[in-house]
């Protein structure tokens, strides 16, 4: 009588970023997971400077890793994410880093290590879209990227590129705010040239565009409010320079309607009759395409990704699995 061969057991890969990750408690924290669910010892992977965790996902992925654990900042997520693309196997993010931008559109706590790591064991895959975005270089060169929350031009990513490392390590995600109103005083709108879905090309001048697959920022801005990652659209956000008290209004939308009014019913109603939508438009898209005379910073998910002459945005849904609890309310996905 012949035995069916073991089924071997599922093993998990943490892909952890070493200068962000608390690297003793994640282990405590793997291990006491992983003899609950009864899963072989999961394997360890650190993060390369030169491609912030694509390459390890890779070799995770290649060793037969059943879910990838990224622990670190919106960088290291953002990398693994690219590396699982497509693959079936799910992410479950860890995090440790400035903005925590995923976690916080998917509701997991962001003090709470152990909550992620069981998430990765005992949690439930959900689809969500990855957005991919073609940077074009002055040289001509091209290169695709992914990304999981935002990607920019103009004053954001202005203000990342300017962004000093040692007060970001300091004040965290308030860093970006000390570089976004130094920029914003000393440099000019940005003309553009764009298209959405295909149509024909329009210029418009902005002090930003960004390419949002979902919307909640740190702090509890709600900069996107419909955004979603699993309803298979990018949401594009411009912010235009109208007259002197051009950032007046662009505050009073962002962090007044869709901050406060919008959580009430009376609110929303107050936003439909007002309806300003001179300052900051929204459009919705699969794909989006600008262009500009003078090569511009591009940031994806809050990482500088150097100058471009044009970015080409467009939407792959349901390309990635993420883990997630069910206690947590993620404002990021559809119910």
């Amino acid at each position: 009588m012949t035995s069916t061969p073991a089924r071997p057991l599922p093993c998990a890969a943490v892909v952890y970023h070493p200068l962000k990750t608390d690297l003793p408690a994640l282990r405590a924290a793997v291990a006491a997971q992983e003899r609950l669910a009864g899963w072989s010892p999961s394997r360890w992977y650190e993060t390369a400077a030169e491609d912030a965790g694509v390459s390890a996902t890779r070799r995770a992925l290649a060793e037969g890793a059943s879910v990838v654990l990224a622990s670190g900042g919106d960088g290291t997520v953002r990398a693994a994410a690219e590396a699982l693309r497509g693959s079936g196997i799910p992410l479950a993010v860890v995090p440790q880093g400035t903005g925590n931008l995923l976690a916080r559109n998917l509701g997991a706590p962001l003090n709470r290590l152990d909550a992620s790591v069981r998430a990765a064991f005992a949690g439930r895959n959900r689809p969500i879209d990855l957005g991919l975005l073609s940077i074009v270089r002055e040289d001509g060169s091209e290169s695709e990227h992914a990304f999981l929350v935002l990607a920019g031009m103009g004053l954001d990513a202005r203000a990342i590129s300017a962004t000093r490392a040692t007060l970001k390590k300091r004040l965290g995600w308030l860093a970006y705010v000390d570089a976004g109103v130094r920029t914003m005083l000393h440099e000019r709108p940005l003309q553009i040239h764009y298209s959405v879905d295909g149509s024909p090309v329009r210029p418009l001048s902005v002090y930003t565009v960004m390419i949002g697959n979902c919307g909640l920022m740190p702090g509890g801005v709600l900069l996107i409010p419909e955004a979603k990652l699993d309803d298979g659209q990018l949401d594009v956000v411009a912010l235009r320079p109208l007259g002197a008290f051009s950032w007046l209004r662009i505050w009073n939308k962002i962090g007044w309607e869709n901050g406060v009014l919008r959580k009430t019913r009376t609110g929303r109603r107050i936003i439909d009759l007002v309806n300003d939508t001179r300052s900051v438009s929204y459009t919705r898209a699969t794909r989006y395409a600008l262009a500009v005379a003078q090569a511009e910073p591009v940031q994806l998910d809050g990482d500088d990704f150097g100058l471009a002459v044009a970015v080409r945005g467009e939407v792959d849904p349901g390309a990635l699995l993420v883990r997630v609890l069910p206690e947590w309310a993620p404002r990021g996905l559809s119910a």
